[in-house]
């Protein structure tokens, strides 16, 4: 088994070894690019982005090991609200007691989903959680301290988008929308509009058999990260280099209008990828330059659904749902924000 294992690091090698001589040759050409000014800018961008999500990250993980230890599945069945509606509201204001970003979200709602939480609930916190808390309303109100209209607006929006897309999935979602672990399992089910995973008697799953000690605990924690931050890296990589190459004059040049402008900035929150507690300061930038309905769909679709959490929602959701959710999202979030607009 080890043999087989080192053949194929091997294969990996051999073309690797070819390439030494060329990156040699090309060395002065690397370096002097390496060096320039705009890729000096794209490291700062990305390490600034990783370094505002990870400790969130390292916060949900740690989180989510700890339920792993303490909350049963009987435990989450009990308190899972029976009525769909009471479901809703409780999950939409979950962030009050959990204010995690949603870097961290995801990795506990995984957890609690694979203990028995109904998927409509989970929707519910992904969504609200990052929003509808106390860290991000203070955020909001310090960046935008003349105009508490935001602050509100924000929060009833972003409220009122999960509570939607929550009764949406629970009225349409018939199947986990979980991906299948590695391991064979079977569906259980345990709640109205949503089936439990549960592995084979001989299934070899680590996360139910696991001693509870700090060693297994601190395991599964770092099996979490490195999971998660796969992706959170890719996303602020990519990030990086949008936000480097393409000028901030030219995007707000495409959003003047009254509808392009909505779609600036909603497409400008799903790039920057910013963390919800720090994209107000950001969007008061553009106080000046768009109205209130712009703003607050920044606001509300960014820490709902940006780069990097289309990525790690892709890692735990199935690929059909992740692009259902995606696209209420941002239906939701732009006829909620123009309403907005209309209205104030």
């Amino acid at each position: 088994m080890k043999m087989a294992a080192n053949l194929k690091l091997l294969s990996f090698l051999v073309p690797c070894a070819f390439l030494v001589p060329v990156l040699i040759t090309m060395a002065p050409d690397l370096k002097e690019a390496w060096n320039s000014e705009a890729l000096q800018n794209m490291k700062t961008v990305f390490i600034g982005i990783f370094l505002e999500a990870a400790p969130f990250l390292l916060m949900g993980v740690l989180l989510s090991s700890l339920m792993q230890w303490f909350v049963s599945e009987e435990m989450v069945r009990k308190l899972t609200p029976k009525n769909p509606i009471g479901g809703v509201l409780v999950a939409g204001l979950l962030g009050i007691i959990f204010p995690i970003c949603e870097c961290g979200m995801i990795p506990v709602v995984r957890r609690l989903m694979h203990k028995g939480m109904p998927a409509y609930i989970a929707v519910t916190f992904i969504l609200s959680g990052p929003v509808v808390n106390p860290i991000v309303f203070t955020a909001t109100l310090l960046a935008f301290p003349s105009h508490p209209e935001i602050t509100i607006a924000r929060m009833g929006l972003a409220f009122s988008v999960a509570a939607s897309i929550g009764m949406l999935v629970y009225v349409f979602v018939r199947r986990n929308p979980l991906r299948m672990p590695k391991v064979a399992v079977t569906e259980v089910k345990t709640h109205p509009g949503f089936k439990m995973l549960q592995p084979h008697a001989h299934a070899n799953v680590h996360d139910h058999n696991h001693v509870k000690n700090w060693r297994s605990f601190f395991i599964h924690a770092g099996d979490e990260f490195v999971d998660m931050s796969k992706y959170l890296v890719i996303g602020a990589l990519i990030t990086a280099c949008i936000q480097t190459f393409i000028s901030r004059s030219d995007l707000i040049s495409l959003g003047n209008g009254p509808v392009a402008s909505y779609v600036f900035m909603m497409g400008f929150a799903y790039v920057l990828s910013l963390c919800s507690t720090s994209d107000a300061f950001v969007a008061s930038a553009f106080s000046h330059t768009f109205a209130l309905g712009p703003l607050v769909s920044f606001l509300v679709l960014g820490p709902m659904l940006d780069f990097k959490s289309t990525l790690m929602l892709l890692s735990t959701f199935r690929t059909r749902f992740v692009i259902g959710l995606s696209l209420a999202i941002i239906t939701l979030v732009f006829a909620g924000s123009w309403l907005i607009n209309l209205l104030v």
